[in-house]
């Protein structure tokens, strides 16, 4: 098992400190069908769970992936990601996150005894930050944007092994999980639609769902003040950067862009934005229904409606995860 460039092929350890390689490509990940990552590490994982509903007349199958342990889909990537470095002695990790990868990793790290130090946007939201800090993590809060979180982070992974959901292919290699569940409950789906920030739900379930043989048309989704993807997926200018609600994915400039827009076109897919309006709106429609989302979450769910609007052919079959808990406010 190792790491390789995506440009020149270049091969790493797993275990070094590299996060990229020396000619600026990304890491992707080689191991053999015998190779299995270990799973020595656990926070009581199960497989969660899929509800039919109707939204605006719209028939879809909700994925409640906020019932994993800490309370996100991160804890796929976490899970592959702490329990390989585990198994390689690795005793210190270094994150950046607006809030459930960071809870993600501490926990994790938590369980396995490996020190954890979680770079943060110094507006992440209290109930993020108290929930890393009750695994024990050293949290450091970066003033400005995401990716001045990021950048920050990078000189701390000079000396401190990365454990990172964009750098990192192990967390690629837990988020395909996520594909793998949602085919043993509804089948390869017609659509599946993702929120899309940093791409780790993106790329993971085609990762999935390419290994399974077939792929479901991705629709990713982004915050009309946050739309770096759908800009250059669209061949538009840039817009200018706001905030948004949907905190967990509002990165401007995401490292793996090309990664996604190759994987939605790949799958014949789409690229869409919703405004924080509709985000609100959706993440209040499943509250009425009895599921409580954080409002990243409300976005793939804003984004569906958005996309199909004015359907009804429940031939087809839709899959929409829910990235996290609203308990995270």
């Amino acid at each position: 098992m190792h790491f390789y460039c995506s440009d020149c092929k270049k091969v790493y350890p797993v275990s070094g400190l590299a996060y990229q390689c020396e000619c600026g490509g990304l890491f992707k990940l080689y191991k053999a069908k015998e190779e299995a990552i270990p799973k020595t590490v656990s926070l009581g994982e199960v497989v969660t769970p899929v509800v039919k509903r109707k939204l605006e007349n719209i028939e879809v199958n909700l994925k409640l992936d906020y019932m994993n342990p800490t309370g996100s889909f991160k804890d796929r990537g976490a899970l592959v990601t702490i329990n390989m470095l585990k198994e390689l002695g690795i005793t210190e990790v270094v994150e950046d996150s607006s809030g459930n990868a960071g809870a993600a990793f501490a926990g994790y790290c938590a369980a396995a005894g490996i020190t954890c130090n979680i770079y943060l946007p110094e507006n992440t939201s209290a109930g993020k930050i108290k929930q890393i800090s009750a695994y024990k993590a050293n949290i450091v809060k970066i003033p400005g944007t995401r990716d001045d979180v990021a950048a920050a982070t990078l000189k701390a992974a000079a000396k401190t092994y990365y454990a990172s959901h964009v750098y990192n292919p192990l967390f690629f290699e837990g988020t395909k999980s996520l594909a793998y569940e949602i085919y043993e409950q509804v089948g390869i789906p017609d659509y599946i639609v993702v929120p899309a920030g940093n791409g780790t739900m993106l790329l993971g379930v085609y990762i999935g769902f390419k290994e399974l043989g077939k792929l479901p048309r991705i629709i990713a989704v982004q915050s009309e003040n946050c739309a770096p993807v759908y800009s250059k997926f669209k061949n538009q200018p840039n817009k200018e950067i706001t905030p948004t609600v949907a905190e967990g994915i509002a990165v401007g400039k995401p490292r793996r862009i090309d990664e996604m827009i190759a994987a939605v076109k790949d799958s014949n897919g789409d690229v869409i934005t919703v405004d924080d309006e509709r985000v609100i709106q959706a993440q209040q429609m499943l509250g009425n229904m009895g599921i409580y989302v954080e409002a990243t979450a409300g976005v793939a769910v804003a984004g569906m409606l958005h996309y199909f609007q004015g359907q009804s052919d429940n031939k087809i079959t839709i899959v929409v995860p829910l990235t996290g808990t609203g308990l995270k406010k």
